[in-house]
């Protein structure tokens, strides 16, 4: 029988179902499709995320040391909050795990989250062996998932097919191909299992033309007879509740900036005090207008500094990671769509290493959906870059200081004017992303 008409499936995510993290709600926004296609799920997962109750979904604790940490922390959060409770008992488990976790380090190596592919493992092989699994569907971003996937294939002989969200090779610069086999432990692993996906997944897609393409020049044998399938799925986003398209903007007393996800010092708002340094020499008069908000995350290093260096801690504001709030009870996610749509221009961060050529952030599916103006500040990624200026955004490459400050005096001048940007409304729903797999096995 084909996998098309195979509707039992195993779905193996470590993430899934964890509240604003990109990873889970790039399965978990896939739900409700595959449903009504009638496939029947069986999730395995971690214990960091809410446990699903539409269909039968298992949680398991990681059996090393690292991952267990990990874990607790979530599940702990997710059950008393981040106070008094959460700080003593994710301290202590600290203390009593820190000599385990040194030997972990030493002895292996791995990314925390490896072990939690054990015990995902044994129960997808009880479950395949009691005959309630038809296909094994592993998602990243956590390499477990994948493992364990690889494994219950060569066990079992069902079909695998595979959600790779990040690449798993991380090449060095332009003219590397990713052939070299790393020195690090974890990266050297992340390479072989590469190799296994194309070997012996049935299909396997990435979520950018780069990753495709690298994946292919290092694996010669993907899209041949007996090897995987290969394709490009892009995972889109769902709507938010409410849409406040751009032609309802209220502009207000400051030029809200706005970014959200992680930051890092290679994906830094630094360059954007940067920017506004040389804008308010030019017009002082921005100084008490503009503000750059930061949710989702701590600020990183570089842009702490560069709040010192100018005395800038009144523009750029810090927010956090926006959690449910039990007032209100929406969501964090409800609370993070609704700061989108308040925002006079989302930045997205796209970052300055090489592997910027095989990746987008997620948060950019999402910026789709708000209705407002993008300022990408991006890295050798034509993909984005044409995706960016189909839906008439502001446009900057990483690096080019000039450029990045002409952009900023651009978007200064038009929300003076009260002329911002207006974007071409094509968000990316996840019912394609869905629809594309479905296709690609269909075919």
């Amino acid at each position: 029988m084909s996998i098309q008409n195979q509707k039992n499936w195993l779905l193996l995510s470590h993430a899934f179902n964890m509240d604003g993290r990109a990873a889970s709600l790039t399965i978990t926004d896939k739900i409700p499709y595959f449903l009504e296609a009638g496939i029947q799920p069986i999730v395995l997962s971690a214990i960091t995320g809410l446990k699903d109750q539409r269909f039968q979904h298992e949680q398991f604790l990681a059996w090393g040391p690292a991952a267990f940490r990990f874990d607790f922390r979530h599940w702990i959060a997710n059950k008393y909050g981040r106070g008094f409770i959460y700080k003593l008992l994710t301290r202590t488990v600290s203390i009593l795990l820190a000599p385990l976790i040194a030997i972990e380090k030493l002895l292996l190596g791995y990314s925390s989250q490896w072990s939690w592919a054990i015990p995902a493992f044994i129960r997808g092989y009880i479950l395949i062996r009691r005959g309630k699994v038809d296909v094994i569907y592993s998602i990243g971003s956590a390499w477990s998932a994948h493992l364990a996937g690889v494994w219950l294939k060569k066990a079992t002989g069902l079909p695998l097919i595979s959600e790779v969200h990040d690449p798993l090779v991380i090449r060095k610069d332009q003219n590397d191909q990713g052939f070299e086999k790393p020195k690090n432990r974890d990266a050297r692993f992340r390479h072989y299992l590469e190799a296994q996906l194309c070997k012996y997944s049935d299909y396997v897609w990435w979520f950018t033309q780069g990753a495709l393409h690298y994946a292919k020049v290092r694996n010669p044998n993907l899209n041949t007879p007996g090897n995987a399938l290969g394709f490009v799925v892009i995972p889109g986003a769902n709507p938010p509740g409410t849409i406040d398209k751009a032609d309802t903007h209220q502009y207000s007393e400051h030029l809200n900036l706005c970014h959200f996800g992680s930051l890092a010092n290679d994906r830094s708002l630094s360059m954007i005090l940067k920017a506004a340094h040389s804008l308010f020499d030019k017009y002082p008069e921005a100084r008490k207008h503009l503000r750059v908000h930061a949710y989702g995350a701590p600020l990183d290093s570089l842009s702490h500094d560069a709040i010192k260096q100018y005395g800038y801690s009144d523009i750029l504001l810090a927010h956090g990671r926006l959690e449910r709030d039990p007032v209100s009870r929406m969501s964090g996610r409800e609370q993070v769509a609704q700061k989108m749509q308040e925002a006079d221009v989302l930045i997205l961060l796209h970052g300055n290493d090489e592997w910027c050529a095989e990746y987008i952030p997620s948060k950019f599916y999402d910026y789709l959906w708000s209705g407002r103006p993008i300022w990408g500040i991006t890295h050798r990624n034509p993909q984005l870059d044409q995706m960016l200026l189909d839906r008439k955004s502001y446009l900057s490459a990483d690096g080019d200081e000039p450029g990045i400050a002409m952009a900023l005096e651009r978007i200064w001048l038009d929300w003076q004017q009260k002329q911002l940007i207006k974007p071409v409304w094509e968000p990316i729903g996840v019912d394609q992303a869905v629809s594309s797999i479905l296709s690609h096995i269909a075919s």
